[in-house]
Order: C-alpha cells, then sequence, then structure tokens
C-alpha cells in the first residue's frame, strides 16, 4: 500500500537548527528548510554535506562560491548545491531563501 501520510507544518512552530535554519516539511527522501533574514556576513567556512541541495530567494542577496566558481544570488533566482560539492555562502544583503534538500538535511546530523 502506498504512503497517504499528509503533512502540514507552519514555521512559527518548526525547530530551529545551529546555524538558524527554520525546518519545515519533510518526507523520506526530501526536506524543506528556511533560512530568514539571515545578516550580512563574510564568508562562511566552506563544507561539503552528504545530500543535494536546491534553493529559491525570496528576498535579500548572497554570493555562492562552489567548487572555484561564484555566483550571485538575487530574487528569483534558484541554485543547487550537488551532494558533496566544496562551497561556501557570503550573505550581502539580509538574506530569506527556502532550501530543499535530498536526503532531508535534518535526519542523522547531516546538517551539523
Amino acid at each position: 500500500m502506498a504512503d497517504t501520510t499528509i503533512k502540514k507544518v507552519s514555521s512559527g512552530n518548526s525547530p530551529i537548527g545551529k546555524m538558524g535554519q527554520v525546518y519545515l516539511a519533510s518526507g523520506k527522501s526530501i526536506g524543506m528548510r528556511l533560512w530568514r533574514d539571515e545578516a550580512p556576513a563574510d564568508g562562511k567556512h566552506a563544507s561539503a554535506r552528504g545530500y543535494e541541495t536546491v534553493g529559491y530567494v525570496i528576498s535579500g542577496r548572497a554570493e555562492l562560491e562552489l567548487e572555484g566558481q561564484t555566483i550571485r544570488l538575487e530574487p528569483g533566482d534558484s541554485w543547487l548545491v550537488p551532494k558533496g560539492a566544496n562551497h561556501s555562502y557570503r550573505i550581502l544583503e539580509s538574506f530569506t531563501a527556502v532550501e530543499a534538500t535530498s536526503p532531508p538535511a535534518e535526519v542523522h546530523g547531516r546538517d551539523e
């Protein structure tokens, strides 16, 4: 029998991760999170994660550096960070974005 579970998640009641990410709806193979009003800051330390990430910029501006390439992210832009790719973000202007990760970033400490 197919899984027919439906979930509704209110971001006001969602758990918040150590990096400030708000965990939204999550399934077995994908999870969604919100980065809300991230303050401008110099680049975060580069990291490589055990999940693939796609994101969408709601407001603000940032730079994504990925394996020696740099792209500017602005409202309406979307991006992809492949699983295992070395990358970092630099927030240029108060930044809000939604990301989806596969598998879910918050499971088994993948996000820490």
